[in-house]
Order: C-alpha cells, then sequence, then structure tokens
C-alpha cells in the first residue's frame, strides 16, 4: 500500500489539522493508542477514530491490538522522503503541538506497552 504514496496523496492526507497533530504525536512518541491521541487532542473519541482510519487507510498509520487498547504508529514501510518531511515538521514546530505534548505528559493511567519484537 505504502508504494502508491505520491506527495498529493501524503499532503491531502494531512491537509486537516486533527490529522496532521495525530501524525506527528505519533511520530515523535513512535506509537500511541486512541485514549492518547484523545487526551493530547482533546477531542472525543470518535472524530480521532475516524482520523485514524483516514491515516490507516491512506497508508501512513499501522495499528496493532494489545488487549483493549489499539496502537497506532507510522506504517513501517514508508518511504524515506515522509521520514524526513515528518521529522522536519517535527523540528521546526515544537510549540505548535506543544499544548498536545503537556496534556500527553500529564496524561494519569496511560496504558502499559509490551516490548514489541518485529
Amino acid at each position: 500500500m505504502t508504494e502508491h504514496l505520491t506527495p498529493a496523496t501524503v499532503f491531502k492526507c494531512l491537509s486537516d489539522e486533527t490529522r496532521a497533530r495525530m501524525t506527528l504525536l505519533i511520530a515523535h512518541e513512535g506509537e500511541l493508542c486512541v485514549c492518547e491521541l484523545t487526551c493530547a487532542l482533546d477531542e472525543i473519541q470518535p472524530k480521532v477514530s475516524r482520523h485514524l482510519a483516514q491515516l490507516r487507510s491512506c497508508g501512513l498509520l499501522e495499528d496493532r491490538r494489545q488487549g483493549q487498547w489499539v496502537y497506532y504508529r507510522l506504517h513501517p514501510h514508508l518511504p524515506d522522503w515522509i521520514h524526513q518531511m515528518l521529522q522536519a515538521a517535527l523540528n521546526a514546530n515544537q510549540q505548535w503541538l506543544a499544548p498536545n505534548s503537556r496534556r500527553l505528559e500529564n496524561m494519569r493511567n496511560r496504558p502499559e506497552r509490551n516490548t514489541r519484537c518485529d
């Protein structure tokens, strides 16, 4: 699926502010579950889940289930140019993401992750 990721597809998928924020948060954290994104974005769960589904369907994200939690991470086969673009966006926009990062850091009862072996 990731072989069809053109710049137009990626930018269209990230053109929504919520999707852009969640993608950058996931890129920064490595992996986040729906509840963590709901807290960080201060949004309702159905809206967060809908945007995650869009990011997954366009090939940017991959999910995995662990017990009651569903975790999202960048798709492991993304082209290098997408990783470079996301890293540059992260580096240049720390202030833009700061409120989301603070809410995530202050979140109580964050789910525990098992160590993955991919």
